[in-house]
């Protein structure tokens, strides 16, 4: 299997994981922090589909779907527009809500559509592209969209737990 191929497979997987953690749970569900402070659902899918957005956008010279297909203007939250979650406070977190997991899923689908795409229309040669010399060494596509996948996958687990956690009655058991 080619790395693209490879790429293109681990991007597939991503859908699931992040229906498995939002459909069939009401706003008031997804905005839930576990514990009183962590994550919620909604910032953890948000911040996943943001960061997907704003790298690929970056790696592939394009706009970001946030800016441009105009859910930062539907969904109104009240962080910069260019905001994609690293660093937040837990107010920053509080203040990302939605009113239904469609929210979401609309979001992430169109983002994860695009990026399907952009992957899918990839060669191995590509991937040796630097798309960031801020670093040291500077950092390739492949680089990118690897980062891309694993914090996707992690936020998705995250909010897999989070869903759990909060269907098991909102806390969870000490240690």
């Amino acid at each position: 299997m080619a790395s693209v191929e490879a790429l293109a497979e681990a991007f597939s997987r991503l859908p699931e994981l992040v229906r498995t953690a939002v459909e069939g749970l009401d706003a008031h569900q997804l905005s839930l922090r576990p514990g009183g402070s962590a994550n919620s659902i909604a910032w953890l899918i948000w911040h996943l589909t943001r960061v997907e957005d704003s790298h690929l956008a970056d790696a592939f010279g394009r706009d970001e779907l946030w800016l441009t297909g105009g859910y930062a203007d539907r969904w109104g939250l009240e962080l910069d527009r260019t905001d994609t979650g690293y660093g937040h406070s837990s107010a920053q977190v509080d203040s990302v809500k939605v009113a239904s997991a469609e929210q979401l899923l609309d979001y992430f689908d169109a983002v994860h559509d695009l990026s399907q795409g952009l992957v899918a229309g990839l060669s191995d040669a590509d991937l040796g592209r630097v798309v960031d010399e801020r670093w040291d060494p500077p950092v390739t596509l492949l680089v990118r969209l690897v980062s891309v996948v694993d914090d996707a996958v992690q936020h998705a687990g995250q909010a897999a737990y989070a869903r759990g956690i909060i269907l098991a009655g909102g806390q969870p058991s000490p240690v």
